[in-house]
């Protein structure tokens, strides 16, 4: 099988600043994503070729076909690896603002608004239990854009959906700045948010 590397950063640590602190970024992903990924590794080296063989992504849409031994460190480790090559791309300097196109006539389409999504997403994101992420996702069955909070690193994929933009509300991805202030470290994640990338990915979801 060929293995999961690390996805390189498409912006330096710093470049998030002063919303998303450098040490913070650094320490996220050059060992927290790390981790997922030798984990990931890891489990997929215990399954048979037919799991090895497929990607990630496909993995994660049918968990039914990992062993049950590997299963629950595949949808951890694959999600924490997968949910977190997004997130980056979740992000870009200069980012923030209102979306436009085809993703801001979904959003007023599902919410109303985007202000009113803005605000769905983020108050029930602040409120997740513990560890999780908050998405905007596709749903292929209804065509159109929801809200979904998932615990952990589970993937939105896990439930046939598809991942647009995912906040990481893990305490790893804000504590250093922020501390317990999640609803802040939310409100400042919003001025980073690439939306060309979430458009892009809403299209391919189309």
């Amino acid at each position: 099988m060929g293995k999961y590397t690390l996805p390189e950063m498409p912006y330096a640590y710093d470049a998030l600043e002063p919303h998303l602190d450098a040490k913070t970024m650094e320490i996220h992903h050059s060992k927290h994503h790390q981790a997922y990924t030798d984990k990931l590794n890891a489990a997929l080296e215990q399954c048979g070729a037919d799991v090895q063989n497929k990607d990630i992504i496909e993995i994660l849409g049918d968990l039914s076909q990992v062993p049950d031994a590997q299963r629950g460190a595949v949808n951890f480790n694959g999600g924490g690896f997968d949910n977190h090559r997004l997130f980056w791309n979740n992000m870009k300097p200069n980012g923030g603002g209102e979306p436009g196109g085809a993703i801001a006539d979904a959003i007023k389409a599902s919410f109303g608004s985007f202000a009113d999504f803005k605000e769905k997403f983020s108050s029930t994101t602040a409120t997740i239990q513990g560890s999780g992420w908050g998405w905007l996702v596709y749903n292929p069955s209804s065509g159109k854009v929801e809200y979904k909070s998932m615990p952990n690193q589970t993937s939105p994929r896990t439930e046939k959906l598809v991942p647009l933009l995912g906040c990481d509300v893990w305490e790893h991805a804000y504590y250093l700045k922020y501390q317990n202030k999640r609803p802040d470290y939310i409100a400042a994640w919003w001025n980073v948010v690439n939306w060309d990338e979430v458009e892009k990915r809403f299209s391919k979801a189309k």
